[in-house]
C-alpha cells in the first residue's frame, strides 16, 4: 500500500469537518486584506491626496520603529504600493497562524485524541495524515488568496500586484504550515506542537522587525540581512506593485519542501501517537502544592498564561514606543486625525486617539486569551481528564472556578503588561513618565469588563450548551471584534455597535471615563458567570452532553 493511500479522502474529511471554521478563517481574513486597500481609497480619493500621503509617509514612514511594525514602503506614491505596505506583513503572519493552527488540528490533535489509530487501522498510508493536512491548508490557502485578488483588482489595483501580494503572504502560510508539520513529528501533544511553531512563527516576526528597523537606522546596516532569514521578510521582499520581485517567491516554498522531507523521515521513525521526542518521566508522587483544584488550574493554564504576558507586553512596547510619531503624521497629513476618530468614535489628540485604538485592538486580543482560558474547561470534560478529578473530595464549583479565575484574573495581568509596557516606552520618548504611564495603563485596564463579559459568555454555554460552547464563543468573540473594529469605518446602525461591549467602553485614555459602562458590563458578566456555573452544576458531565 502506498504512504499516501487515503489522503484524498483525508482532505475530503477535513474539508467537512472545519466547513464552518475555514469559511470563518477565509471571509475574516480576506476582509482584513481587502479592508486595508478600500481604507486607503476612501480616506484619499484623488491623486491630491495621495501626494500628501506620499509625502508623509516617505518622511515619518522611514522611522525604524514604524518599520519594524509595518514593514518597508517601496512605492509610497501609488494605491497598490501602500496597500502593499499595509497588508503583507501582519496577513503572512496572520495567515501563518491559521496554517499552524490548521495543521496542528489535522495531525498532532488526531493522534492525541486517539483517532489516529483508527484511521491507520484501514487503508491508509503512514503519511496520509500529514499529507491530507498539508493539501487542506493549501486549498485553504487558495480560495484566501483568489479572494483577496478579486477584492483588490474590484478597487482598481493592477492584477500583477494584486496576485503577487496575495501569492507571497499565502506561500508564506503554507511555509509556516510546513513547520508546524514538522512540529507535528516532535511531540506527543497538539498543545506543544502549536507552541513550537507559534515561537518560530514569532521568531520570524521578530528577525523581520530587526532587519527593516536596521536598514533605515543609522549604522545599522549591516543587520538588514535578517530580513532574508524570515519568510515573512521574504513575502515584503516580492515588492507587489513596486516591480514585483517573483523569484522570491521560490524561497518559501524550497523552506516548505525541505521540512516536509525532515518531517517525513521523522514519520517513518516513531509510533503513531508518540513524539520524536521522548518524554520524561513524571514524578512518582505529586508535589505538596498540587493539592487543589486552583494548584491544578495554575498548572494546566500558567504556559498560555506566561506566553499571552509576554507576547503583550512586547506589543505594548512596540505600539507605545511610536505613539508620538503619531504627531508627525498628523502635521503632515489632517486626514490620519480623522481616521483614528471615525475609529475610535471619540475626539481627542492624535496621540490619544492612537492609543484608543490601539488598546481597544489589544483588549479583542487579550478577549481571545481569555475565552480560550475558559474552554479550558470543555477540553478537560471532553478529554475525560475532569471526571476523575471531580470524582475525589471536589466540588463542580470549585473545579470550575479554578479555572474561571485564571480567565478572569489572566486577562487582567496580560492587559496590565501591555499597559505598562506601552506607557513605559511612550513615556520614555515624551519625557513625561509620571504623567503618561498611568494614562496609559488606565486605557489598557478599562479593556477588562468587555473581555470579562465576552468570557462570562463562554462560560454560560459550558454550563447551558456544551455541545455549542466552542464554536459559539468563538463566534460570539469574531461579531463583537468585528464590530468594535470595523463598525465606525463601515458606519454600521447604534443599534448593531451595542452588540459588541467594546464600544461602550470609553476611549480612554483622552476620554472621560463614566463609571455606568463599567459598571453594567460587570453586572451582565457577573450575571453570566453564575448562570454557567448554576447550569454546570446541574448538567451531566459527559463529552456528549
Amino acid at each position: 500500500m502506498s504512504g499516501l493511500a487515503g489522503t484524498g479522502a483525508l482532505v475530503r474529511l477535513a474539508l467537512r469537518t472545519d466547513r464552518v471554521r475555514s469559511v470563518v478563517w477565509i471571509l475574516a481574513l480576506a476582509a482584513q486584506a481587502v479592508s486595508q486597500a478600500s481604507g486607503i481609497f476612501a480616506q484619499y480619493p484623488t491623486q491630491a491626496d495621495l501626494e500628501r500621503l506620499e509625502r508623509v509617509v516617505g518622511t515619518v514612514g522611514t522611522n525604524p520603529a514604524i518599520v519594524a511594525l509595518t514593514g518597508p514602503v517601496f512605492e509610497p506614491g501609488t494605491y497598490g504600493g501602500l496597500t502593499a505596505w499595509q497588508v503583507m506583513t501582519f496577513q503572512t503572519a496572520l495567515i501563518g497562524l491559521m496554517s499552524i493552527l490548521l495543521v496542528v488540528r489535522h495531525t498532532r490533535a488526531e493522534e492525541e485524541a486517539g483517532r489516529a489509530d483508527l484511521l491507520h487501522a484501514g487503508a491508509v498510508g503512514r503519511y496520509a495524515l500529514p499529507a491530507s493536512a498539508l493539501v487542506y491548508v493549501l486549498l485553504v490557502n487558495a480560495v484566501l488568496a483568489a479572494l483577496t485578488v478579486l477584492g483588490f483588482v474590484a478597487y482598481g489595483l493592477p492584477l500583477a500586484g494584486s496576485v503577487a501580494t496575495a501569492l507571497g503572504c499565502g506561500l508564506g502560510g503554507i511555509a509556516f504550515g510546513a513547520v508546524a508539520v514538522l512540529a507535528a513529528q516532535l511531540t506527543d501533544h497538539a498543545r506543544t506542537a502549536t507552541g513550537i511553531a507559534g515561537a518560530l512563527l514569532g521568531l520570524a516576526f521578530l528577525l523581520r522587525a530587526i532587519g527593516d528597523s536596521a536598514a533605515n537606522a543609522a549604522g545599522g546596516a549591516w543587520l538588514s540581512w535578517l530580513t532574508w532569514a524570515s519568510p515573512i521578510g521574504w513575502a515584503e521582499q516580492l515588492r507587489p506593485y513596486a516591480g514585483e520581485r517573483w523569484w522570491t517567491l521560490a524561497l518559501p516554498l524550497a523552506l516548505a519542501l525541505g521540512l516536509l522531507v525532515a518531517a517525513g523521515a521523522l514519520i517513518g521513525r516513531r509510533d503513531v501517537g508518540a513524539g520524536v521526542l521522548s518524554q520524561q518521566p513524571g514524578e512518582a508522587a505529586a508535589p505538596p502544592w498540587l493539592r487543589s483544584p486552583l494548584a491544578l488550574a495554575w498548572r494546566l493554564q500558567r504556559g498560555g498564561l506566561l506566553g499571552w504576558t509576554l507576547a503583550l507586553a512586547v506589543t505594548g512596547a512596540s505600539f507605545g514606543g511610536i505613539a508620538k510619531d503619531m504627531e508627525a503624521f498628523a502635521r503632515g497629513d489632517p486626514k490620519i486625525s480623522e481616521t483614528f476618530a471615525q475609529f475610535t468614535g471619540s475626539t481627542g489628540s492624535v496621540v490619544d486617539l492612537y492609543l484608543a485604538a490601539i488598546f481597544g485592538w489589544i483588549g479583542a486580543v487579550v478577549a481571545i486569551y481569555a475565552v480560550q482560558a475558559t474552554l479550558r474547561l470543555r477540553s478537560e470534560e471532553t478529554g475525560n481528564r475532569a471526571e476523575p478529578v471531580l470524582a475525589g473530595a471536589v466540588s463542580r464549583i470549585r473545579w470550575a472556578g479554578s479555572h474561571v479565575l485564571f480567565a478572569f484574573a489572566g486577562s487582567v495581568a496580560v492587559l496590565a503588561a501591555a499597559g505598562l509596557a506601552a506607557g513605559l516606552a511612550h513615556g520614555l520618548r515624551t519625557g513625561d513618565l509620571a504623567t503618561d504611564l498611568p494614562r496609559v495603563l488606565a486605557a489598557a485596564l478599562a479593556q477588562v469588563p468587555a473581555v470579562w463579559l465576552i468570557a462570562a459568555v463562554a462560560l454560560a454555554l459550558f454550563g447551558l450548551a456544551p455541545r455549542a460552547t466552542v464554536p459559539v464563543a468563538w463566534g460570539v468573540l469574531a461579531v463583537a471584534v468585528f464590530i468594535s473594529t470595523f463598525g465606525g469605518l463601515l458606519n454600521l446602525g447604534q443599534a448593531v455597535l451595542d452588540l459588541s461591549p467594546f464600544t461602550h467602553l470609553p476611549k480612554l485614555p483622552g476620554a472621560d471615563a463614566q463609571a455606568a459602562p463599567f459598571a453594567w458590563l460587570l453586572a451582565v458578566g457577573a450575571v453570566l458567570t453564575a448562570t454557567g456555573l448554576a447550569g454546570f452544576r446541574r448538567r451531566d458531565l459527559s463529552p456528549a452532553s
